[in-house]
């Protein structure tokens, strides 16, 4: 992945796609490519999950994910 956190959030949306082992996952479209990445359920507390959000919203997560290599493509 040769892109920066800029290229992933600007005018992107996230699409929430599952719930599993108290984490929500959420994925972008980057250059034509889908990647997955996880929220901690301890961080979202009382929030509401959209179905899509603003990546920007999600910004703090992509930026976590692609640190712990947990920004992942998804076949």
């Amino acid at each position: 992945m040769n892109f920066s956190i800029k290229d992933i959030v600007k005018d992107n949306t996230a699409t929430f796609l599952y719930y599993r082992h108290q984490h929500v996952y959420y994925t972008v479209v980057v250059d034509g490519n889908k990647y997955c990445f996880p929220i901690p359920l301890d961080d979202v507390a009382d929030a509401t999950l959209n179905l899509e959000e603003k990546a920007m919203m999600l910004m703090r997560y992509i930026r976590k994910a692609l640190e712990d290599k947990t920004f992942v493509l998804v076949h």
